[in-house]
């Protein structure tokens, strides 16, 4: 029994948990990825363009529940999600005309692209803080849990209950489709084939007749499908505020370079390594070694850093791949 209760415990507040902010994660890492492997830079903005789609979808989920449209047990967000994407993929491709293209033509180095994406990031974050303010909002309006801690109990008859919310539930069934569907797109269809023909080599697809102007348009709306719902999810899974998405930003880095910057395989890869590295290490693993050492009590919490410190577990895997491994374990494109 002590066994199984702690395999309980450790399903419960680390692989579960862990697993859907890994698949968050990985959805962000894969915008990160696809447009520095087609577009060759950091978009520093991805954050705040996260934050900025689920504003826009929390303004519609609003909308709908006022109109009384929902699609109960499931949450309003998933309904509103296809339009939020429209509109953060317009916004998107308008922010491209309007300031990447002018650099794209003038082949600036990476690094001015990247200055303009911060100037970016911060028109992004006055944008929404200006359509949805700066307060914690929660719009889950579904079932919370699809198995609860008591009926886990009532089942098992175990001491420890394990709780499978909703949102976490709908997140890696997401993120899993949203996977698939990128990469049979980019391995199956035409389109597909010309982005990957156009990250390899840009001069020789501009010489086989590829339109490069199509190309970054279908890579920004592909992004933007990709932050959109990362946004939504992370937003379902906790709650939103605008800051919570710029602080994100790091962790979605440091996924995007663990698994081979430019790498989409890689992106989802390292967005669960670095997601299982902060759980694991911000975890106090008292309760699960009191099951398995019984006749052992520690004296601390066994947690290796408090959660406060989350994000810099981030960062330090960032500087060791960076160091010692800059392509990633995919190897992608480095620095």
């Amino acid at each position: 029994m002590d066994i199984l209760n702690a395999l309980v415990t450790l399903l419960n507040f680390v692989v579960i948990p862990a697993a859907a902010y890994g698949a968050q994660l990985a959805l962000g890492a894969l915008g990160v990825t696809l447009i520095y492997g087609i577009l060759r830079f950091s978009n520093f903005a991805h954050g705040d363009t996260m934050a900025f789609g689920t504003a826009i979808c929390i303004l519609l989920v609003w909308a709908l529940q006022a109109a009384g449209i929902g699609i109960a047990p499931l949450p309003t967000a998933l309904l509103a999600l296809p339009a939020a994407i429209a509109l953060t993929a317009l916004l998107m491709v308008a922010t491209d005309r309007a300031v990447y293209r002018f650099y794209r033509r003038q082949r600036s180095a990476p690094i001015i692209m990247v200055m303009a994406s911060v100037g970016v990031m911060f028109m992004m974050n006055g944008l929404t803080r200006l359509l949805i303010g700066v307060n914690e909002i929660r719009f889950d309006d579904g079932a919370r849990f699809v198995v609860s801690v008591a009926e886990f109990r009532a089942w098992t008859g175990l001491s420890e209950g394990l709780a499978l919310r909703q949102s976490q539930v709908i997140t890696l069934v997401v993120t899993a489709l949203a996977c698939w569907a990128l990469f049979w797109f980019l391995n199956r269809t035409r389109s597909g084939k010309a982005m990957r023909a156009y990250s390899d080599n840009e001069d020789l697809a501009l010489l086989s007749g590829i339109d490069p102007d199509r190309v970054v348009r279908i890579t920004w709306i592909i992004a933007a499908a990709l932050v959109t719902t990362a946004g939504v999810l992370y937003g379902l899974d906790k709650s939103f505020r605008a800051f919570n998405y710029f602080q994100i930003l790091l962790p979605i880095f440091a996924a995007a370079i663990v698994g081979g910057l430019g790498n989409p395989l890689g992106a989802v890869a390292g967005g669960f390594i670095v997601a299982f590295s902060e759980v694991a290490v911000t975890y106090p693993w008292r309760k699960i070694a009191g099951y398995l050492l019984p006749d052992w009590q520690p004296a601390g919490l066994l947690q290796l850093l408090s959660t406060e410190y989350k994000f810099a577990v981030s960062f330090v895997i960032l500087i060791v791949v960076l160091l010692f491994r800059p392509t990633g374990l995919f190897r992608g494109k480095s620095f």
